[in-house]
């Protein structure tokens, strides 16, 4: 909601509408958690400053600037992160979000199935060298690329990205970064799939380094719950954020080659009947797929329902269950959807701004599967 005072009040009358406009601004940002609408009162403060320049009303003008930082602690979320900022492309490519946006949902609305690639490459290129879209990167003659990895053969979703690079050079070249659009894709398709919306502040740049050798630092799906959590714990996040970001697995399917091993010996902690439904999804061979629950391209709470029930597919996702110490947040995401929803958030947050580069530490390229 973004109202406008009418410009015939008195200063007195014309103050006061300010205030209440801005507080209310602020309480719509608030309870619905988007910061969309930012751009738009950002410009509408600066309409008012030049007013009342003219006015010289020092008293109003301090008025509204106060009211800006009250908005900013309701909001309860910096219009800068690290060096980041959520008006990043306002004035330079003020379409970019919107664009991929279109870009994801055209996709998506023909194969839903990529909702999961897009959040898993997100994962995949910022646990190693951070968010720089390292995982874009095509390997050269001298080079393998962390996309040729074991690890990230299954990824998919490429083409998503380099539709919206090549509709956004065409309105803004050289502008927007690769590593915002991987980040931005992520959000988009988690939304797109039913999960929550989250803003994130852009201005990553484009690393220039992907090396397979680099990719042994992704985790494996035969950790155990400690050890996730001292992984994911180097790179600052908390169990909290380890079991929401794990409730990704809404959406997609695991591969037989990644969780055979739970076959071959007795296994307490696996339910038998969907111990027999895994057996069968891997007579198709290493490459057949099971999904992590049963609304594959739903993003919900089923996943941790399915866990409750010994039916996690992966060993890193049942050891959640299994394990105390996670135990209570998988049962409080399994009965409170909304708070899986909000912890998933504020996790992706995080994770998007994992060692993000800026300015000389990388680049904008101008296409995303080679460096400039």
């Amino acid at each position: 909601m973004i109202c406008i005072p009418c410009s015939n009040h008195s200063n007195t009358n014309y103050e006061a509408s300010v205030s209440q406009c801005l507080s209310a601004t602020a309480f719509s940002l608030y309870i619905r958690d988007i910061h969309s609408e930012l751009n738009i009162l950002i410009i509408l403060i600066f309409i008012m400053l030049t007013r009342f320049k003219k006015q010289n009303n020092k008293m109003v003008r301090a008025n509204i600037v106060s009211m800006v930082l009250l908005m900013h602690a309701i909001v309860g979320f910096p219009f800068h992160a690290r060096g980041l900022s959520m008006t990043y492309y306002m004035m330079s490519c003020p379409f970019a979000e919107q664009i991929v946006k279109n870009s994801v949902n055209n996709a998506l609305q023909a194969d839903p199935t990529l909702a999961a690639g897009l959040i898993r490459m997100l994962f995949h290129d910022c646990f190693i060298e951070g968010c720089d879209a390292s995982i874009l990167l095509d390997s050269t003659k001298d080079n393998t690329a962390e996309k040729d990895s074991p690890a990230n053969l299954s990824l998919r979703g490429y083409e998503i990205i380099d539709d919206a690079k090549e509709k956004i050079e065409n309105r803004c070249p050289g502008v927007v970064s690769c590593a915002d659009i991987v980040a931005m894709a992520a959000r988009d398709a988690v939304f797109w799939a039913g999960g929550p919306y989250y803003d994130i502040p852009k201005g990553r740049f484009d690393g220039k380094r992907s090396k397979i050798e680099d990719t042994r630092n992704l985790p494996s799906p035969f950790l155990n719950a400690s050890q996730l959590i001292q992984t994911f714990g180097q790179r600052g996040f908390t169990p909290q954020d380890v079991v929401a970001l794990s409730g990704a697995h809404t959406l997609g399917v695991a591969r037989c080659s990644s969780f055979k091993a739970r076959l071959t010996v007795p296994d307490s902690s696996l339910d038998s009947t969907f111990a027999n439904t895994l057996s069968k999804t891997c007579s198709a061979g290493d490459n057949a797929e099971q999904p992590f629950d049963a609304t594959r391209n739903d993003f919900d709470n089923a996943y941790f329902n399915a866990l409750q029930m010994k039916s996690g597919v992966l060993f890193s996702d049942q050891t959640l269950f299994n394990t105390p110490r996670t135990r209570n947040l998988v049962n409080g995401y399994a009965l409170n959807q909304a708070k899986f929803f909000f912890d998933f958030q504020q996790a992706m947050r995080k994770m998007s701004n994992l060692d993000v580069k800026l300015g000389s530490q990388g680049e904008v390229r101008q296409n995303c599967r080679s460096i400039n």
